[in-house]
């Protein structure tokens, strides 16, 4: 198994710990990025990943290592310190990047036989915020499963932590690592995920957007194919 952990932040807190918890869990093959240390750049929002195609985003090159490790991984950790409610800057800095391949556009076909686990520390509040953030994404890029984790630490370091609480932490990254590990190999898209997609090939074929209509048209999906039945 390969995993992906992308870190929303450069520095090794509670939740960079966590996660490193989840991925020893796994016994994965890990590989980790930092934000903004490993990709920095802030989304154009010149559109040319949409109506040109992702290459010729001006970011392009900088964020091809993540993209190809991402397609290479069986789960794809994305990790982020809560930040006022939500997910850090840096995270939502690279999900902006990945708009493209949202459903209603270009999909990446092996997305929808991978999981992902989405996760999340704070003092206090924000935990689900931070997480749907995160969610939104994998969901769109149509990832067969998502897992949550989120837990509050009352703490600003991992040391810090109470051990009751780092007990609650342990708890949850064993359940969540034996779910990824029951569906590894198996996982398919739920039934939410194979109607948005039904929804977007419906689009697709009247089509506003040459490039993704294109893309449609040769992966077959315009018709009966569709990426989980490969």
């Amino acid at each position: 198994m390969k995993a992906v952990i992308i870190h929303g932040q450069s520095h090794e807190g509670s939740t960079c710990h966590m996660a490193r918890l989840l991925a020893k869990k796994l016994d994965a093959e890990i590989t980790e990025f930092f934000l903004p240390r490993d990709f920095g750049e802030f989304c154009r929002g010149c559109s040319v990943c949409f109506m040109k195609g992702e290459e010729y985003c001006p970011h392009y090159k900088q964020l091809k290592p993540i993209t190809d490790v991402i397609d290479e991984s069986d789960v794809i950790i994305l990790a982020s310190p809560v930040y006022v409610y939500h997910a850090s800057g840096p995270m939502k800095a690279l999900l902006d990047h990945y708009g493209y391949r949202w459903m209603v556009h270009r999909p990446e076909e092996k997305m929808f036989s991978k999981q992902a686990v989405v996760m999340c520390t704070a003092a206090g509040s924000g935990l689900k915020h931070a997480n749907k953030d995160m969610a939104d994404s994998t969901f769109f890029w149509g990832c067969a499963k998502t897992y949550k984790l989120g837990v509050a630490v009352a703490a600003s370091s991992w040391e810090e932590i109470d051990p009751r609480i780092m007990a609650k932490i342990e708890r949850k990254a064993t359940e969540v690592a034996d779910k990824v590990k029951n569906n590894y190999g198996k996982a398919r898209p739920g039934l939410k995920t194979k109607f948005f997609f039904s929804i977007m090939r419906m689009m697709q074929k009247d089509g506003w957007n040459k490039t993704d209509q294109n893309y449609w048209k040769e992966k077959g999906w315009l018709e009966k194919e569709c990426p989980w039945n490969k």
